[in-house]
């Protein structure tokens, strides 16, 4: 007897959508590597982890921001900026510019906030505390940020980008594989005969 059977399982609608999903899986990871590790190391950029709630809901707890080098002629209210609470320490945080001033001497102080706080900082901020402008940020991965510091990034870095390549070259092999067997068998129909064993069908 014959049986029709149906084009390759390795070709059929859940082999495409397991491998779409597996792309943009690694299209996502590949990513999140490059936004959070080699876009601010390319930029000279800075990362630092929102650690309170005043800069809520833009920046909630546990967000990682990312940033930029900054020219204090070219920050303007509204501006998100780090700086140091006190020159020279290596305390930040995050507010924003509110209010700018400069004195006879041409030195230039600027009044920051927090977006979840009623009152400004009590405290003008100097040239020489910024450290920078937010360039941009990512919810959630700040705490895996303070984690991957100094030897720890190098080899998670290290892991991770290792890990991905060798996945995708496993998928890649994995399709050139699926692509011969097309080209190798009938994509349409199979005839499978039974065994002599079980008897011919009448």
């Amino acid at each position: 007897m014959t049986v029709s059977v149906s084009a390759d399982e390795s070709t059929g609608l859940l082999w495409w959508v397991r491998t779409v999903l597996s792309w943009a899986f690694l299209f996502a990871m590949l990513s999140l590597l490059a936004i959070t590790f080699l876009i601010p190391a390319a930029g000279s950029a800075e990362r630092f982890t929102v650690l309170t709630g005043s800069m809520q809901p833009t920046y909630a707890p546990g967000t990682l921001i990312i940033v930029k080098p900054a020219d204090a002629d070219d920050l303007r209210i509204g501006d998100a900026i780090t700086y140091q609470l006190q020159s020279g320490r290596p305390a930040v945080v995050t507010h924003r510019i509110v209010a700018t001033s400069q004195n006879t001497l041409g030195e230039r102080t600027y009044t920051t906030k927090g977006d979840a706080n009623d009152v400004a900082d009590p405290k003008p901020v100097v040239v020489e505390q910024i450290r920078g402008e937010v360039w941009y940020s990512i919810p959630y991965l700040g705490y895996v940020n303070n984690w991957v510091t100094g030897q720890h990034r190098t080899w998670v870095i290290g892991a991770i980008v290792t890990a991905l390549f060798s996945y995708a070259i496993l998928m890649t092999g994995g399709s050139i594989r699926d692509r011969r067997r097309m080209r190798c068998e009938p994509a349409d129909v199979r005839e499978v005969k039974e065994d002599s064993d079980h008897g011919a069908q009448r």
